[in-house]
């Protein structure tokens, strides 16, 4: 077999594949494909939505949990503040006396960063009953989930 033959025949080969994949996508192109269950669409519609439901949930309880953190800091911060403040007002009431204008700012200062831990409690509060409800939202977007994706797989086997 010389040269000749073996290009001969790897041509004849490549032509024949060809002719197999243009009927293969000839016949496939022609047959229609079958009408989904209007049901199975919709229950595959309500998946979809379930999940960006539980993912922005997940989302939620993460932000919150960085509150709690943030705010947690924020009061270590505010007690550092106020036992500076109380070490500069024991500073300046023995050098300038206890009602000198230096003593009085640092008493409004010590109020302030009282206040301060106050609020900043209460944030805590508020974010860990945020992460609560995010929980509860997200248990609950999880359970229709759940339905949604049997639903979807009842009407596919339904056929």
């Amino acid at each position: 077999m010389n040269g000749v033959n073996l290009i001969k025949r790897g041509l004849v080969a490549v032509a024949f594949s060809g002719f197999m994949v243009v009927g293969a996508w000839a016949q496939s192109s022609t047959t229609t494909p079958p009408t989904p269950n209007p049901d199975v669409v919709q229950d595959q519609k309500d998946v979809n939505h379930d999940r960006r439901d539980v993912h922005q949930d997940t989302r939620d309880i993460h932000q919150d949990r960085k509150d709690v953190v943030n705010d947690r800091k924020d009061i270590v911060n505010d007690k550092t503040d106020i036992s500076n403040d109380k070490a500069q007002l024991h500073n300046d009431v023995n050098q300038y006396g206890a009602n000198s204008t230096q003593a009085q700012a640092d008493r409004k200062d010590i109020r302030g960063d009282r206040r301060d831990v106050v609020a900043d409690k209460k944030d805590v509060v508020s974010d860990k009953r945020d992460i609560h409800k995010d929980k509860r939202d997200r248990r609950h977007d999880r359970r229709d989930l759940h339905h949604d994706r049997v639903d979807r797989n009842r009407g596919l086997n339904t056929k």
